[in-house]
């Protein structure tokens, strides 16, 4: 399926993405940013647009998404340190574009990533679902719009809006990254300082990165959900000194635990049983496996951590920036104050100059600024130029003076109107001209953005026409392969099944099973010894994990890599009734996808009739193919088994032994009456054209082979092992 992954480069981002093309999904990512960033290999297409751009319907039309993901609380495009209140508007703005152009685009799923800081930390129980929201600050408030934003769109527009609130995500950062999770928080303190402050009455949970992709891969996966929110939670309930002690323990020696303990408790954990009934959960990462990593993982490159925290964290990194922002607008102040010390000298050493008499320098220095900085600076300079005219004609007269002169004030009048004036029209100049700027640059912007959508779709459906040539090159491929056992005699086809399946699934450890009963299945044929690990006879129905999967009539995948389970398994079935198992190893875990188990679903089905039809006849050739009165396999059908198994045995796709048997002057049906209480019902008595008695031994070795002889001789009656068929 296709999936729009909305959010800016991060951890969660590169893992969500490592999931869905491990699955075989459509990958599209909208980055959020107009600059370049890092490009992703399994990413079919990558939008750099923000998110208030006007083009965003057309761009998620472009996808076609079957599910929209936006990282929401763990967006990466939201720096919330600094001017939180800015964030906050802009956050709810780019929410309410996403959701409207994929309100107007009208199918597909979006699920909004929430977190749990909308919830205070004074709660004495696990928070469900249906508790009321308590945000603080900035981002949790804004994130809380989000999901109120969610829930009216699916209550008021019919969307199909989820919402999944997820705990404290810890995980290995990268290099130099900042995260916000109490375990890099220890962590970094432990590298900087050498001990780590916890307080005892500080509770919560944290769930690790990798068990949190794929609890949300759940929900994208599930046809339907019954709730639009759900808490993604370990619930494993830990307090900060917990934490540190076992952060501690990972780093070593050297590492002080402060106790900080004060205050009243704090306890907020997420009560995630509502996901857990709905979807079911299993966490694989607890606490001991996954802070160990993100310690190992800091210790290792504990530079990086250190120096870019002191680069850009803390309170230094908020004093430097500060200083910026105060000092940014202080250069226009500066500047005045600099032109006004030159106009200032210019007009105090051209007194008496028949040139420059008659220039008022204070009026040129207003104008300028005023030309330069609008009416801000201009009043600025006109209180400067006031204060340079009085100082000035102070040589000539005393200050009192000055004050008492009328023409005083006409000159500070015209000087303040002029300098207001031109400041006025400058500021209006420059909002027009702003203005215009900004609606050409939108058109620029919306023409530019409509060419890169079409270059997308361009290039979409280039490699659409480009996959659908190879699917059908593949579909026929996997026809021209799977047609073959038509060609073949029944006995034969079960054999040379294993050696496709094993062709088209490329591995080299294949074996296929015949069930016998509803409990017991036995191996026919096997491409290689490890395909035969689990012997000639399996009970199949004990094998619940697997069993459950097959009588669902689902492709089963070893996800847990347990040894005493194939790798991959099918079954096929006939009349609604298990025929056959088709088991395969030797697949590389990557490969262990939805892909793998559709495939492997359409050439068991491919494969069906032939293979149900060969089994058919293996057990009617045991039930009709009998000399009359006798138990004994006729001639032509023995020989015709007979040497399908060595021609198979030769191939490597079993094992097997003939064994000729010393009759005497005893007839063959009762030779056979007697010998067959010694065999399996998978093995056959059979005459050979030289007329003597044979028995055919399935899945029998050499050694094997001894054993039955020694029955036989017990029974009374000599046998030859054969090497080769009659």
């Amino acid at each position: 399926m296709n999936v729009l992954l909305i959010g800016d480069d991060s951890m969660i981002v590169d893992a969500m993405i490592d999931k869905f093309n491990k699955d075989n999904h459509r990958i599209y990512w909208l980055t959020g940013r107009k600059e370049k960033g890092i490009s992703r290999k399994h990413v079919f297409e990558k939008y750099q647009f923000l998110y208030t751009d006007g083009n965003m319907k057309d761009i998620i039309e472009s996808a076609a998404p079957d599910v929209i993901l936006f990282m929401g609380a763990y967006d990466t495009n939201f720096d919330w340190r600094y001017n939180g209140q800015a964030e906050a508007l802009r956050y709810t703005t780019s929410m309410v574009n996403l959701l409207s152009a994929y309100s107007m685009y009208g199918r597909g799923r979006f699920i909004y990533l929430s977190s749990q800081e909308v919830y205070d930390s004074s709660f004495a129980n696990d928070i469900p679902e249906t508790t009321a929201v308590s945000p603080r600050g900035f981002k949790a408030p804004a994130v809380s719009q989000g999901e109120g934003l969610c829930i009216n769109y699916r209550e008021i527009q019919g969307t199909d809006t989820v919402i999944l609130r997820l705990d404290n995500i810890y995980h290995i950062p990268r290099k130099g990254q900042e995260i916000g999770s109490p375990c890099f928080e220890m962590c970094l303190e432990a590298l900087k300082t050498g001990r780590i402050s916890a307080n005892r009455r500080k509770k919560f949970s944290m769930l690790y990165l990798n068990d949190a992709v794929e609890l949300i891969y759940k929900v994208v996966m599930s046809e339907e959900t019954a709730q639009p929110c759900y808490h993604i939670s370990s619930m494993e309930e830990i307090d900060e000194f917990w934490l540190a002690e076992l952060i501690g323990k990972k780093f070593g020696s050297g590492i002080t635990i402060s106790d900080h303990s004060a205050g009243e408790g704090r306890r907020r954990i997420l009560d995630g049983r509502r996901f857990e009934e709905e979807f079911g959960q299993k966490i694989f990462h607890h606490y001991e496996e996954g802070v160990e990593k993100v310690v190992q993982f800091m210790k290792r490159y504990s530079e990086t951590f250190i120096k870019d925290e002191e680069a850009g964290g803390g309170w230094s990194g908020k004093l430097r920036h500060n200083v910026k922002v105060i000092f940014k607008n202080a250069i226009p102040f500066i500047e005045s104050i600099a032109g006004f010390a030159v106009f200032f000298w210019l007009d105090s050493h051209t007194v008496g100059s028949q040139y420059f008499d008659k220039l008022d320098f204070f009026l040129l220095y207003v104008l300028l600024f005023a030309i330069v900085h609008g009416q801000q600076q201009a009043i600025f300079s006109a209180l400067l130029a006031a204060i340079g005219y009085w100082f000035r004609q102070s040589y000539d007269r005393s200050g009192y003076e000055v004050l008492l002169d009328y023409s005083t004030y006409v000159w500070m009048a015209q000087l303040f109107i002029v300098g207001m004036a031109v400041g006025y029209m400058r500021d209006h100049l420059r909002h027009v001209t702003d203005d215009k700027e900004e609606e050409i640059r939108y058109l620029y912007e919306k023409i530019e953005g409509i060419a890169v959508i079409n270059d997308s779709n361009v290039r979409i459906k280039q490699n659409f026409e480009t996959q659908l040539v190879n699917q059908r090159d593949s579909l026929g491929k996997i026809y021209e392969i799977t047609s073959r056992l038509e060609r073949y005699a029944p006995e034969e086809v079960l054999f040379y099944a294993a050696q496709m399946l094993g062709q088209l699934m490329d591995s080299k450890d294949v074996a296929i099973y015949l069930v016998a009963n509803e409990s017991y299945a036995r191996l026919f044929s096997a491409t290689s010894a490890d395909a035969r690990k689990l012997g000639n006879s399996i009970r199949y129905d004990a094998m619940e994990e697997m069993y459950g999967e097959l009588r669902a009539g689902h492709v089963y995948i070893n996800k847990e890599m347990n040894d005493k389970f194939p790798l991959v398994a099918s079954a096929v079935y006939s009349d609604g009734q298990m025929q056959l198992i088709l088991m395969l190893w030797g697949i590389p875990w990557q490969r262990m996808t939805l892909a793998e188990t559709n495939r492997l679903t359409i050439i068991g089905t491919l494969i069906q009739n032939a293979t149900v039809r060969a089994s058919h006849y293996l057990e009617n050739l045991r039930n009709q193919r009998y000399m009359e009165g006798t138990d004994v396999m006729t001639e032509s059908a023995f020989s015709q088994l007979v040497h399908a198994f060595f021609e198979a045995k030769r191939k490597g796709l079993t094992e097997c032994a003939l064994l000729e048997v010393v009759t005497g002057d005893r007839s063959c049906d009762q030779a056979a009456a007697v010998l067959g209480d010694n065999i399996r019902s998978s093995d056959y008595i059979g005459v050979l054209e030289d007329g003597r008695l044979y028995v055919l031994l399935s899945n029998t070795d050499a050694e094997n082979a001894k054993m039955v002889r020694e029955r036989f001789a017990r029974s009374g009656y000599e046998s030859l092992l054969k090497e080769e068929a009659v």
